[in-house]
């Protein structure tokens, strides 16, 4: 594990500007339960594109609080790729990983600290193809609450959580079109201040609440 600054992230500190009551349609409680239902029995996307690097991230999904919320990071300058981007805590497959899963939960352990053994796997979402030439597959994994962190600080600028329910709301939102491998593609942008969550990251968000039903 490397070294690096601990940060104890208060769930209250962090989303007090961005939590929205009222907006979730399923009381927080049960959106575990509810991935756990969904999550494992349902048939997903799966990508093998000539050329692209295999990579996963873990989604980790907090029941914290007044609202569940996403536990997301915000990238350094100095990472080799989507520098300064706001992310899901993951990375490159490589040979010491058993699976997909694997590489998910060694790269947040990596880059967090978090230990695998706190974690639930729920289960995995549809692959995603990026323009930087990855196929990233989301591993949704439940915490029972928001551990101490390890944060590395050559990959980790920031970690915060960020309620669900503010992706929910149409006013924090928006979808663009974009060309890529020859079609075009849903694009979606959630902002709040000078953070913002797109791209990929966005995608994966936008897959978890589908498997909810909830866009």
């Amino acid at each position: 594990m490397p070294t690096g600054q601990e940060s104890t992230i208060s769930f209250a500190d962090r989303a007090a500007n961005w939590y929205l009551h009222g907006m979730s349609p399923l009381h927080p409680a049960s959106l575990p339960d509810l991935l756990r239902r969904n999550l494992p029995f349902r048939d997903r996307r799966v990508l093998d594109l000539e050329g692209f690097r295999r990579a996963a991230v873990l989604v980790p999904f907090l029941p914290a609080g007044e609202g569940s919320g996403l536990l997301l990071t915000k990238r350094t300058d100095e990472v080799e790729t989507h520098k300064g981007q706001i992310s899901f805590p993951g990375g490159v497959m490589d040979q010491r990983d058993s699976d997909i899963v694997q590489t998910a939960l060694r790269e947040s352990e990596e880059e967090l600290g978090i230990n695998s053994g706190g974690i639930e796997v729920l289960g995995v979402l549809d692959d995603i193809a990026t323009p930087t030439g990855f196929v990233i597959t989301p591993v949704v994994g439940l915490l029972d609450a928001l551990p101490s962190m390890t944060v590395n600080p050559a990959e980790v600028a920031e970690a915060f959580v960020v309620p669900v329910a503010f992706f929910l709301d149409p006013a924090n939102g928006h979808v663009e079109q974009r060309m890529f491998r020859g079609e075009y593609r849903d694009v979606w942008f959630y902002g709040s201040g000078d953070r913002l969550v797109w791209g990929a990251t966005a995608m994966i968000i936008r897959s978890l609440l589908a498997r909810l039903d909830l866009v």
